[in-house]
């Protein structure tokens, strides 16, 4: 019997629901129907140009209808879709491009200018994603065979931060994204009726999840550009939007927006994502929607634990009915109830490994057991409690972004006037947490804060640079290396 793979949401939809409609993006309009017809389209167009089972098609664009044509058509032939990050520097695009070598790369008109600049040196194509919404061609793929395109065969790659300095892919399978949106459905009840506002980036493991949970479900996607507070409410009033997505600052920009306009989104009835007790106690005071909150990354497809924030505001909810997690010390023993421990995860939304990092795998996943370097407690109630990173993977996460305080050192100290730094994380009002490096500056030197921020933000992406500077005489050391936690409790 052939494995239930993301292609078969299109197929199964438009079967059921073919007049309904599935993606609305400004003017273009698609129903189930020709949602998959679109699929099908691309993907005879893609097998007739070469790409076959495991070849890599990379996008870098702004939100988009042809993103979901994409999944569709690289599900049905087996081939590996990669969304890449539009924030990051063209260094960093230019080291993925290197690791995951595809054999094409969608953009957009925004992204234009940079996507050639990036694959031209590696000789990829660059094909613009208009030319997938006219939908004009009649070719269709050579029938597959069964055993072709299964569960497990990966059907997209997501880079996450630079842990070490350069980004990792985490080969996700179809049944780890067919699973997180299943953990999402279940637990939050969604339906055909709910309608998702898609204003997180459909490259962000969150924004992709919630828009491929109601994909399934036979709901619509609404689709934004990116994020923009007064477009977003226009939409949830005009589309009746049921469903958003929210790191901060995006929903205390909400709050505002609609406190000044008057205007509340009645239909709204689920918000997910990230942010303190007290803004989201006061949105849903606000408004009529549940905010969930959840602990997950993109090697675990999305969520791991999921429940509505309201049942214990300030932890990260319990786990979901697909995901099991369990704490452990450094030696890998489980800990006992209340005391912190390295949160590991197993069930089936967990990837399938980073991509060709073999060493990187068999530490990651050690005894059975994804290890996530990530700490945590469960409280008496069997909550998760989030307690940061592990030290050897400190990290800062702006707005929902991931950034390792390692990588933005590395780049600060090509400076020829840092003799020395630590970067941090400290509480930020707009983005929740930002980003700090505290400098040790060599003898003569001269450069200023507003300098070294635009230094390290003209070579890594925008959101990691430092958005606060301080300069100190020394930095406390331990062992040899800079103490990092005193260095927090210092300065941060």
């Amino acid at each position: 019997m052939r494995d239930f793979t993301v292609y078969d949401l299109f197929v199964r939809n438009a079967a059921i629901t073919p007049t309904a409609p599935a993606i609305s993006a400004g003017t273009h309009h698609l129903s189930f129907h020709e949602l998959h017809e679109r699929c099908e389209q691309l993907a005879g167009q893609l097998a007739n140009n070469g790409i076959q089972q495991g070849d890599r098609i990379a996008i870098l664009a702004f939100n988009h209808p042809a993103f979901f044509i994409l999944y569709g058509a690289v599900a049905k032939i087996g081939a590996i879709l990669v969304p890449l990050n539009w924030r990051l520097a063209s260094g960093e695009l230019g080291y993925i491009l290197k690791d995951c070598q595809p054999s094409l790369l969608y953009t957009d008109s925004h992204q234009l200018a940079t996507a050639r600049q990036i694959a031209e040196p590696l000789q990829i194509p660059v094909v613009q994603l208009d030319q997938i919404l006219r939908g004009t061609s009649s070719t269709y793929p050579p029938p597959l065979t069964e055993s072709e395109v299964k569960g497990e065969t990966p059907l997209c790659i997501i880079y996450t931060a630079a842990v070490e300095g350069v980004p990792r892919g985490a080969v996700l399978s179809h049944t780890n994204l067919l699973s997180a949106n299943l953990q999402v459905i279940v637990s939050m009840g969604l339906t055909a009726n709910d309608a998702y506002l898609a204003m997180l980036p459909l490259f962000h493991i969150t924004g992709m999840n919630l828009a491929l949970a109601v994909l399934q479900q036979g709901g619509r996607n609404i689709i934004m550009e990116k994020f923009d507070e007064k477009e977003a409410l226009r939409l949830s009033l005009s589309e009746h939007i049921t469903l958003w997505g929210s790191f901060p600052p995006i929903l205390s920009r909400m709050a505002d927006e609609i406190t000044k306009s008057n205007l509340k989104p009645l239909s709204l009835k689920y918000v997910v994502g990230l942010d303190g007790p007290e803004p989201i106690q006061s949105f849903e005071k606000l408004t009529a929607a549940r905010f969930w909150i959840l602990y997950g990354q993109s090697e675990t497809s999305g969520f791991v634990t999921f429940s509505p924030a309201t049942d214990r505001p300030g932890t990260a909810g319990k786990q979901g009915p697909l995901s099991i997690f369990q704490l452990v010390d450094e030696d890998d023993n489980p800990v006992p109830a209340g005391a912190t421990g390295e949160i590991t995860v197993r069930g089936p939304l967990v990837f399938q490994g980073y991509w060709r990092q073999e060493t990187l795998n068999a530490r990651t996943f050690r005894n059975d057991w994804h290890h996530t370097g990530d700490l945590g407690m469960v409280d008496e109630q069997g909550y998760l409690v989030f307690k940061g990173r592990k030290p050897e993977k400190e990290l800062i996460k702006p707005g929902g972004e991931n950034v390792y305080p390692a990588e933005v050192e590395a780049v600060i100290l090509q400076h020829p006037d840092i003799e020395a730094v630590s970067v941090i994380g400290v509480p930020d009002p707009k983005f929740g947490e930002g980003v700090k490096a505290v400098c040790v500056l060599r003898s003569e030197a001269k450069v200023t804060a507003d300098e070294l921020i635009e230094f390290v933000g003209s070579r890594i992406a925008r959101y990691k640079k430092p958005g606060y500077v301080e300069f100190v005489e020394s930095l406390p050391m331990r062992d040899g290396k800079i103490d990092r936690e005193t260095v927090k409790k210092l300065y941060g």
